[in-house]
């Protein structure tokens, strides 16, 4: 009789232990999937929208409002940069926006399979893949100026092709594939820099404003200065010439030229001129792999690592600076200087809201990958305690009637 009780007894804990099993591991899935759900459906089907009522920054900046609308698929920056492959980063350096600094970060401070041999007295480096003697990274302190001194989109993007194939002639079986990248700045603060710049003696005439497959003429692009430079002018001399390259820099260099009859200002009317330019910009600074700003270092390399998977050695440093760039002007003068450069002002701010967006978006991601991880940890570190353990003698344990039972009946 007590055989038999124990053996239903047995068969009756087997089944309850089944079900807790079973039961546990639902709720777990029921858990796992409210917490994750909503991190899994922030990218809508075929690049749609996301809908509205999703907030992607539930945490945001106190200091920070969004001013425009951009979808997810144009905040999201995690792309599969093959340095073994046929990948290459193309860096276009505008004047004055701490290109020269972040040019070098590239060449000596990003943590590599193999570093770029940079030698001492040598103005460029190289910077060859893991792989092969073929170059990964088009800019200034690798490749040097090789489509012009500071060339624009417009000319990066027809000449970089032809000059990586006369490099690297055996690369030609396969397309390669470029992520465009760039920093931009303030523009009261970069246009005061350049005219610092200018005036200690910088000319960057060795430009060569290629476009359509010619440089501009004379009657297009007249000098602002006569002699071999403009060393000495003065704030103002450099505000009143009306073919001054500093005006608006950023959204002509960003810009595709072509669509506005290149440097023949009588192409077109100057308003559409304007608006046709400044929404070229912005179609191509969306488009770029990554930009960063000046004014953020820090938010600048956060990006940059999380968009080509790739890291620092040493965390990038911000030195504060007035928005003037030390230089000494009155209101009257940067609203002169604003109103010189009114598209560069709009591209500004349109890139600092995108730019902003897509480090929130990031953190954002991040912190939710954090919290869903460190929640598993601790669902299945409480899914194993509460499952009951297997019938073992412990050391010191009284013998139950049944097992004392089962000797007896041995004996």
């Amino acid at each position: 009789m007590r055989r038999r009780r124990a053996g239903g007894r047995t068969m009756v804990e087997r089944a309850s232990k089944f079900v807790l099993v079973v039961a546990g591991s639902v709720c777990f899935m029921l858990i796992l999937y409210q917490y994750a759900g909503p991190g899994l459906s922030l990218g809508a089907p075929g690049g749609r929208a996301p809908p509205d009522d999703l907030d992607l920054f539930p945490t945001p900046d106190p200091h920070y409002e969004k001013k425009y609308y951009f979808p997810v698929r144009e905040l999201e920056r995690s792309l599969r940069f093959d340095m073994k492959g046929d990948d290459v980063i193309v860096f276009l350096h505008i004047q004055k926006t701490g290109g020269t600094t972040f040019g070098r970060h590239l060449v000596q401070n990003v943590r590599l399979e193999v570093p770029c041999d940079c030698r001492p007295g040598q103005k460029k480096c190289t910077c060859y893949r893991p792989n092969r003697r073929e170059t990964w990274l088009f800019s200034r302190f690798s490749t040097g100026w090789s489509c012009g001194l500071h060339a624009d989109w417009t000319e990066l993007t027809n000449c970089v092709p032809g000059v990586l194939d006369r490099r690297d002639p055996a690369a030609l079986r396969t397309p390669r594939k470029f992520y465009y990248i760039t920093l931009l700045r303030d523009p009261v603060s970069r246009y005061l820099s350049e005219w610092r710049h200018v005036q200690r003696g910088a000319t960057w005439k060795t430009s060569l404003h290629m476009c359509d497959g010619r440089t501009p003429t004379p009657e297009e692009l007249p000098p602002c200065y006569e002699g071999t430079d403009w060393s000495g002018c003065t704030l103002q001399e450099f505000m009143d010439c009306p073919y001054n390259l500093a005006n608006n820099r950023q959204v002509r260099m960003l810009a595709d030229l072509s669509l506005v009859g290149c440097y023949n200002l009588s192409f077109i009317p100057e308003g559409k001129r304007a608006q046709l330019l400044l929404e070229s910009a912005k179609k191509n600074l969306r488009g770029m792999a990554f930009f960063g700003l000046t004014e953020f270092q820090r938010k600048t390399q956060y990006l940059f690592e999380r968009t080509f998977n790739l890291k620092f050695i040493r965390p990038f440093m911000q030195y504060n600076s007035t928005r003037a760039g030390g230089v000494e002007v009155d209101e009257d003068t940067i609203r002169r200087i604003e109103e010189l450069n009114d598209l560069d002002m709009q591209l500004y701010d349109y890139a600092k809201d995108l730019f902003q967006q897509r480090y929130q978006y990031k953190r954002q991601l991040e912190r939710r990958e954090q919290r869903l991880k460190s929640r598993e940890e601790r669902l299945l570190h409480r899914a194993k305690e509460a499952l009951p353990r297997e019938d073992t003698e412990e050391p010191g344990r009284v013998p139950t009637e049944d097992y004392m039972s089962h000797i007896i009946e041995k004996w």
